[in-house]
């Protein structure tokens, strides 16, 4: 591992380490110190690249966000017609709620943080206005955000769910929230 102000992958391992520490302690268990410990940089480095700690969790979730865009680009991209979106849009839900329990956690950290501290709103904002995008491929506006809340919420069902539901529920409810009165069923 490269050591030094050399090393050009240092703020990615701090943002990834802090991402990391975020998931299994929650933000209120994020320091310089164990954010560095983590990362295997020297303590300075965390105030060489980020003026203070909320730059660097900005940043971070930033960065995680921006993940989970891509992913809903992943899934949103291919579909050529309205009913390979919604099979898609079930698909993201299935893949969210099955996957990663750490971006479970860095999900409901982020809202978590940004109910606590609205500066970080805008984190969300951009986030939700990124995810809308994707789906605004498909659908109208309207519908993209009314998709975009039920990907969060059956996303969290399922992941939190003793027995989570089936696909064909999942498809039902896209299904539903994307043709009701829109003269598309």
């Amino acid at each position: 591992m490269a050591t030094g102000h050399t090393d050009p992958r240092r703020r990615a391992r701090i943002l990834t380490a802090t991402l990391d520490l975020i998931a299994d302690e929650g933000v209120a268990g994020v320091s310089h110190r164990k954010i560095a410990a983590r990362a295997g940089v020297p303590l300075g480095s965390m105030t060489y690249h980020f003026s203070g700690m909320d730059e660097l969790l900005r940043e971070a979730f930033r960065h995680f966000s921006g993940h989970i865009v891509a992913l809903f680009d992943a899934y949103l991209a291919p579909p050529a017609d309205r009913d390979q979106a919604r099979a898609a849009v079930t698909d993201l839900i299935h893949a969210l709620s099955e996957g990663s329990p750490r971006d479970l956690v860095l999900t409901q950290e982020l809202y978590t943080l940004a109910a606590r501290r609205p500066a970080y709103r805008e984190l969300t904002q951009e986030w939700m206005a990124g995810s809308r995008t994707h789906l605004e491929k498909h659908f109208d506006a309207d519908t993209a955000r009314q998709l975009d809340a039920l990907i969060e919420g059956l996303t969290l069902h399922r992941a939190l769910a003793q027995q989570p539901h089936d696909r064909a529920l999942t498809l039902d409810a896209v299904t539903r929230i994307t043709t009701v009165g829109r003269g598309d069923g």
